[in-house]
């Protein structure tokens, strides 16, 4: 007798005499060995017929292809002396339960939708192993490169099997270090703060950005050059991006190698268009950056999509807005021409989003620049990519375009949602409100639809704040941002007025951005002040206001913000012009204007001058003085070289602090690296200058008061802490009056615009 296998089986045949040596003659055929799989489903993957010759070549191939149905563990062939075919299978067991054991980082449902083996299925060694390769994958995206999947069998009655996998999840792979190679203009720390990947910290406990991620990495370039381009870099490249695993696999060092390339300014700006009746004249009022600027490719992107938009209004649906880039780099300076040029006749068709589990398809929708119907058109898909990533909702946003028939396109969105909640806590010194503790919950996506809600409580020595805060950016179906504010303030003034005051209230909030730079926001505020615990030996004009007083107040701010950055500003500028009105109900009556300017330049080394005014006047009507909660004071934070309310108006015989009715304070701060960018410590040197008016209603015979100038000079330090911002400075006035209360150190708490 001759058996016939593969994988380790051999195949022999008995010959019939009949035959030749190359055939034999199957005369029936014999299953043995089926406990759940039909003999046609045998039959029907052999493919060899009785009573018929079958060469030593079929059979092999038979037998090859039974097992590669997976169906069974062991398959062999034996033709018996009565030309019988005798076909003997022992049949792969089938899953009775499967399991997931060691894994607490990683939720079973999250395994469950990665294996292919499950209840019921066909037991393979094969597909086990993939099934462990795709956990070990799902474990290397989570950051745990470290982890060990086993798996294991329990075998049961009728041929079936438990299958468990025992799992050793091992520590997330942290990024222990990032590197940046080439960086001349922009410091690590700079770099830092515009990348996804962050270096581990103790308290980046509720984040996933410090797990190192391949296609976070490489977001990372896309981010490095956005952020270069946008900035004048109009060469810049990522040389390499790689991360370097510990032989542990515990921690990544990642390093950025760079080429910055030089940095250009617009020498020229021109649009030329390919179409006779495209008048060009009227669309360079559309270009959103001007000849001397520093080159901006997102500037670039907007005036695309500005031209595009104004081309369309005129009814030219099909065209193309093409920027050309000429270069000089031995002057530095770059000049952008606008093509205008015919496109294609598409049409959008569907635009399918997809991976958004959480947030609403709308919240996606309404940052398209294009809708189902329109023109097909890059500049606006490109914008509407730009729109969607700026969210902040999502890792990965892909978008890609699928031509279809009859002149249409769908767009395929696919997006990889990401934790938009944060917490944070802090403890920390200030010299003017001592030991304090702050913390706060942010949701920036709340129940997927885009609106945010916050919590933060402040709680020191002197001041304890509350505050709720809930903000919907798409008011009314617009571009409107709408919101609500509840808070409460408690507040020690017994050092510089002999009172305490508390502050109850609510805000309602309505802005819009005019442009990207533009924007303009309008409030309704009510609320309550209370003065308490007055000493019997303070001003008799605090005396007077003490008890409960109502301000109702509607106000506007307009901002126009030209830095490079909010959180941590290198050169460009930011003006703002707010005033508020009080006395629609309530006691308060009043007229506030405030306005604030910043100028930030950049030299080499990392040295930023920043300059800078704050200007406020109040003033009562209706016969109505302001009250103490609403007057200005200068000293502390915004007035170094003083103490909290330092310069003014003081009572000749109390002491007490009065504020005043108008502020001005100026100046200039050169932020300098010295050597603990690291830890992100940086040095600074400064001058303030500052002036206060005299409060209304009160007797000149009564109170110290000059509305001369102060000046004090200095220098200190700025670190961006795992707490928040604290800074260390140490002032000298220069110029001051005998009763001014003055400070040389100071640390402060928190951020300062």
């Amino acid at each position: 007798m001759k058996k016939i296998g593969v994988l380790g089986l051999t195949v022999s045949l008995l010959m019939s005499t009949a035959a030749s040596a190359a055939d034999v003659y199957v005369k029936g055929i014999n299953i043995s060995g089926l406990q759940r799989v039909e003999q046609e489903t045998v039959l029907s993957y052999v493919d060899i017929q009785n009573d018929q010759n079958v060469s030593q070549e079929k059979l092999d191939e038979a037998l090859k292809q039974l097992y590669a149905t997976g169906l069974f563990t062991d398959v062999s062939f034996n033709v018996d002396g009565g030309n019988v075919l005798n076909i003997n299978v022992v049949e792969n067991p089938i899953v009775n339960k499967r399991a997931f054991d060691g894994n607490d980082a990683i939720s079973d449902e999250m395994l469950e939708t990665e294996v292919q083996l499950g209840p019921r299925s066909i037991y393979s060694r094969a597909k086990v192993q993939e099934d462990v390769q795709r956990i070990l994958e799902v474990y290397k995206r989570a950051g745990r490169y470290a982890a060990v999947v086993d798996p294991k069998i329990i075998k049961r009655d009728q041929n079936r099997v438990d299958l468990i996998y025992e799992i050793d999840e091992g520590p997330e792979a942290k990024i222990s270090k990032v590197n940046f190679v080439g960086n001349k203009h922009y410091s690590d720390d700079d770099l830092q703060e515009e990348i996804m990947s962050k270096e581990s910290r103790w308290y980046r406990i509720f984040s996933a950005k410090e797990n190192y991620d391949a296609e976070k990495t490489n977001y990372d370039k896309e981010l490095l050059r956005r952020f270069y381009l946008k900035h004048g870099y109009a060469d810049f490249r990522v040389v390499s991006a790689m991360g370097e695993l510990s032989p542990d696999k515990t921690s990544f060092v990642l390093n950025y190698v760079l080429d910055e390339g030089p940095r250009y300014k617009v020498r020229k700006i021109d649009v030329v268009s390919a179409l006779s009746d495209v008048k060009v004249e009227p669309l360079f009022e559309e270009v959103t950056f001007e000849t001397g600027d520093w080159y901006n490719a997102e500037a670039v992107d907007k005036s695309v999509e500005a031209l595009t938009d104004e081309l369309g209004k005129k009814g030219f649906a099909f065209i193309e807005v093409t920027p050309e880039l000429v270069k000089n780099m031995q002057t530095g300076e770059i000049d952008v021409i606008f093509h205008i040029m015919e496109g294609e006749r598409v049409f959008v068709d569907k635009i399918n989003i997809t991976g958004n589990t959480r947030t609403e398809d709308e919240v996606i929708r309404r940052e398209f620049r294009i809708d189902e119907g329109d023109a097909f058109n890059t500049a606006k898909i490109k914008a509407s990519r730009r729109n969607v990533e700026n969210l902040d909702y999502f890792s990965k946003v892909d978008i890609q375009t699928v031509p279809k028939d009859d002149n249409k396109a769908d767009i395929n969105v696919k997006v990889d949602e990401k934790s938009t909640g944060y917490f944070n806590v802090g403890v920390g010194y200030s010299t003017v409100n001592g030991a304090l503790v702050r913390t706060g919950v942010v949701e920036n996506n709340f129940q997927g639809k885009g609106q945010q809600l916050g919590l933060d409580l402040a709680v020191s020595q002197r001041t304890q704040e509350y505050d709720v805060s809930f903000t919907e950016p798409y008011f009314l179906g617009r571009r409107l941002s709408a919101g609500v504010d509840l808070f409460r303030t408690e507040e020690d003034y017994q050092d510089e007025g002999s009172y305490d005051s508390e502050t109850t209230g609510g805000r309602l909030r309505l802005g819009w951005n005019y442009t990207d730079d533009l924007s303009q926001q309008f409030r309704y505020t009510l609320r309550q002040d209370k003065i308490t615990n007055v000493d019997n030996d303070s001003s008799k004009y605090i005396k007077a206001e003490e008890g409960t007083s109502t301000g109702s107040v509607v106000g506007q701010t307009l901002v126009y913000d030209k830095r490079d950055s909010a959180i941590n500003p290198k050169e460009g500028y930011y003006l703002s012009f707010g005033n508020d009105v009080a006395g629609l109900g309530g006691d308060e009556k009043y007229l506030r204007f405030d306005t604030k300017a910043y100028q930030y330049f950049t030299m080499a080394d990392y040295y930023t001058l920043k300059m800078f005014l704050n200007a406020g006047y109040i003033a009562g009507y209706g016969g109505e003085d302001v009250r103490l909660s609403q007057r200005y004071y200068l000293g502390g934070s915004n007035m170094r070289g003083f103490e909290f309310a330092g310069i003014g108006a003081r009572d000749k015989y109390t002491n007490d602090a009065l504020g005043g009715n108008w502020m001005l304070y100026t100046g200039s701060e050169l932020m300098f690296p010295i050597g603990l960018d690291e830890v992100g410590v940086r040095g600074r040197t400064f001058v303030d200058v500052g002036m206060l008016g005299k409060p209304d209603g009160i007797n000149s015979r009564d109170v110290e008061y000059s509305s001369s100038p102060r000046v004090a000079t200095g220098f200190g330090f700025q670190w961006l802490s795992p707490m928040g911002q604290i800074d260390i400075d140490f002032a000298f006035p220069i110029v001051k009056e005998k009763y001014d209360e003055t400070e040389v150190f100071r640390l402060n708490f928190g951020t300062r615009l």
